[in-house]
């Protein structure tokens, strides 16, 4: 009896499941085309980056090389996209090896961002007039303005008199 039962309700719990899986399949998909975007993006802005650091280097920059090579940048050829570094010191003797800018694995350099920044807040949201110290509303005088011109014009009458 116990067999007729699991029988019939295994009957009962299998229709068509063809569109469910095509949907699973769907999903995964598109989880694994979401992944490809967000990865390839991150990469994309990494490499700009370093990019960046490396059209950065100038003259002064002090520089480590794949290979291990420390050294002071000397010169810098934009279109051969090389450097010549200057390694050594004066006891020891100095030397100059050029370089493709490939080669740099670290550096001082600073990439100079643009100053987006400064241009904000040149801007302000609220209206005010020409002159007015920043924080007081359009039209309205500081206190102490406000009490000077009673004071200089009594000062004044008194000169007349």
């Amino acid at each position: 009896m116990l067999t007729a039962l699991l029988e019939s309700g295994a009957e009962q719990q299998t229709p068509d499941t063809g569109w469910i899986t095509w949907v699973l399949l769907g999903v995964v998909v598109a989880i694994f085309v979401v992944f490809f975007v967000i990865s390839s993006r991150k990469n994309k802005k990494r490499q700009e980056e370093a990019e960046q650091l490396m059209n950065a280097i100038k003259p002064g920059n002090k520089v480590k090389t794949i290979g291990g090579v420390c050294g002071i940048v000397v010169e810098v050829d934009h279109e051969e996209n090389t450097f010549v570094l200057e390694t050594g010191s004066e006891v020891s003797g100095k030397s100059y090896m050029k370089f493709d800018k490939q080669a740099i694995y670290q550096t001082d350099a600073v990439v100079e961002k643009p100053e987006e920044g400064k241009q904000e807040e040149k801007t302000s949201e609220e209206p005010f007039e020409e002159g007015a110290p920043a924080g007081e509303q359009p039209g309205e005088q500081p206190a102490a303005e406000a009490e000077a011109p009673a004071e200089q014009a009594s000062a004044d009458t008194e000169d007349k008199q």
